[in-house]
């Protein structure tokens, strides 16, 4: 590019060609317009991904979709007590009361939000009563002792409901409760000090807060709802899942403390030699898999609610795993001792007959190098033990208690017992 003087401006690269230098000022622009385009593209980049991010939380589970637009529902119904001027002239100032009871009690399940209009609506009368006892015995004391006898009243009841919120029993049951009792106390002790009619302010915030309350709880419970127990049962077979994959893949993130201590065996800086490697691989992948594929069939046993008619045969696979990696186990002594040189016979020339016997060298391999492969091996015996004992057992007793449904197959071969006598027979 030519300056204003019709002079230009290049120099020669390697490999022969002229490159034509630009002016200073052109490429600090330049580099401004890039870092800018990066700056947007990047940005660009996190918007998209939060929302196939967001995208995806609604493909896999549409309840949390329809949990919004429930929530979006009640506060638009509720909203009418302020739009509406019947509706107003009957609650008054009050009405944001009731949106405020939505947006803190509605929960995505039912039962939680039952917990939390519960907790509230009790709360509230309760604090709300004991407030306008104090305040009746404030009034009848005087006016120089009123403000004394509701501050007292205040500290020591707002101090002891918190202190009672470290104890284990409220704080599983009536921590949220707590939390209203001091707002609602609070508000209505510091409010009647200047209000004239504080028994009609209490009791059209009482009011709203039952309608805000009554307005979640239909919500929750005729539109889509979500119960607890449903989601438990969503939810185990889930983890199951999420077990089967890390034994199949050795990723153990959100998984058992047995099966997380694989990774650190896998993760060792000590090198194990081949040999070692070669003798147990075949042993372990074999372990591995059908640990998992008995993770993976009680898993569609629960989803389901079916017993399986595989399920006993993917136990006695996994303890011939199980037998196999014993075997390998017990024979890796005579791999830790490797000779270097093979047993040689040399004869010497005065006495021919005579043969000298030379002592081989022999290596004895490091103990270091292969605990982390004997420690993996270990675990994954522990894991298919703990699946054995624990999970099959507790599905078999879930399946007893739920009364699951029997397999197809089970159910054709009780139909067709002559069938199934034949079939013995041939075999």
């Amino acid at each position: 590019m030519a300056n204003k003087n019709g002079v230009q401006w290049s120099i020669r690269v390697g490999d022969g060609s002229l490159v034509v230098l630009e002016p200073e000022h052109k490429n600090r622009v330049m580099r401004l317009w890039d870092g800018l385009k990066g700056l947007v593209v990047k940005f660009a980049m996190k918007v998209w991904r939060f929302l196939k991010q967001a995208w995806d939380l609604g493909v896999d589970d549409p309840r949390k979709v329809f949990h919004c637009l429930k929530v979006g529902v009640a506060l638009m119904v509720v909203s009418l007590f302020y739009y509406m001027r019947p509706l107003y002239d009957g609650v008054g100032g009050s009405a944001i009361w009731a949106v405020m009871t939505v947006v803190v009690v509605f929960e995505y399940t039912v039962g939680g939000t039952l917990y939390k209009c519960l907790n509230r609506i009790c709360a509230t009368f309760l604090a709300g009563f004991l407030a306008l006892g104090i305040h009746w015995v404030a009034i009848h004391s005087g006016h120089r002792f009123e403000p004394y006898i509701m501050g007292i009243s205040l500290f020591i009841l707002a101090s002891a409901t918190t202190f009672s919120r470290f104890i284990p029993v409220v704080k599983a049951r009536f921590d949220y409760g707590c939390t209203i009792f001091i707002l609602t106390y609070s508000l209505v002790s510091v409010s009647g000090y200047r209000v004239e009619h504080l028994l009609s302010v209490a009791h059209e915030r009482l009011s709203t807060i039952i309608i805000g309350t009554c307005l979640c709880i239909i919500t929750s419970m005729l539109v889509f709802p979500v119960w607890a127990g449903m989601e438990l049962h969503v939810l185990i077979p889930r983890n199951m899942d999420k077990l089967s994959k890390s034994l199949e893949c050795a990723s153990s993130r959100s998984c058992a403390y047995c099966i997380e201590t694989l990774t650190s065996c896998l993760d060792s800086k000590n090198q194990v030699p081949e040999s070692i490697k070669d003798h147990l691989s075949s042993a372990c992948m074999n372990l591995s898999s059908s640990s998992s594929s008995v993770m993976k069939e009680l898993a569609k046993i629960v989803s389901t609610m079916t017993r399986s008619a595989t399920i006993d045969m993917a136990v006695q696979e996994m303890k011939n795993a199980v037998q196999e990696l014993q075997n390998d186990l017990q024979s890796l002594p005579d791999l830790l001792i490797q000779p270097l040189d093979s047993q040689e016979e040399s004869t010497t020339p005065n006495s021919p007959d005579k043969t000298e016997l030379v002592q081989s060298e022999i290596t004895v391999m490091p103990l270091m190098e292969v605990i982390p492969l004997v420690s993996f091996a270990s675990l994954l015996m522990e894991t298919a033990s703990r699946i054995e004992e624990s999970i099959v057992k507790a599905v078999e007793e879930l399946a007893d208690s739920a009364q699951f449904k029997q397999a197809e197959d089970e159910i054709k071969l009780k139909q067709n017992p002559t069938t199934s006598k034949i079939a013995s027979e041939e075999v």
